[in-house]
């Protein structure tokens, strides 16, 4: 199991790093890009009842235009659909996109909504494409998801994210 957990690590630290090299934000049809937004589920705090779930994460925002970077805790899940998940540890990378965004003000606070599936034996996969936040304004895309555990996903997801002052 320790070589699945390092393997998650590994693939979500590639990810990063090759997007970091995608250079400066670009405008896109959903907004400029603002940053990476990177997430790790906690362990021991997740509740599964088949057709919903929900765990705790800690997400860091790693913005395009860099300075510091922004810390979020928060709640991931399957809203409704079917969730035979056992994970041990979850990593999820997005892309984020927004019309209108001021860093530091902690923009990415609040509820987002999409759909998302992943499938786990050992080391596992998934997607999961979100809209929400301010004013429903910031969109986050899928760059990767890294699991360790063992089962399938597929449904609503929602990721529901709030400033982490305590760091």
């Amino acid at each position: 199991m320790k070589y699945n957990k390092f393997a998650a690590l590994v693939i979500s630290l590639i990810a990063l790093i090759s997007l970091s090299f995608q250079g400066q934000a670009g405008e896109t049809p959903a907004g400029l890009k603002i940053g990476v937004l990177t997430c790790i589920t906690q362990p021991n705090t997740g509740i599964s009842l088949i057709i919903h779930s929900t765990t705790d994460v800690k997400c860091t925002l790693n913005a395009t235009s860099g300075g510091e970077l922004e810390k979020y805790v928060g709640e991931t899940g399957v809203g409704f659909g079917i969730d035979m998940r056992f994970d041990r540890e979850t990593h999820l990378v997005y892309t984020v996109f927004s019309a209108d965004f001021e860093k530091g003000s902690y923009k990415l606070a609040g509820k987002y909504v999409g759909g998302g599936a992943s499938v786990t034996a050992g080391a596992g996969i998934g997607a999961q494409l979100l809209v929400g936040g301010n004013d429903n304004s910031v969109s986050l895309q899928p760059v990767l998801e890294g699991s360790t555990g063992l089962g399938i996903s597929a449904g609503i997801t929602y990721l529901f994210l709030q400033p982490d002052k305590q760091e």
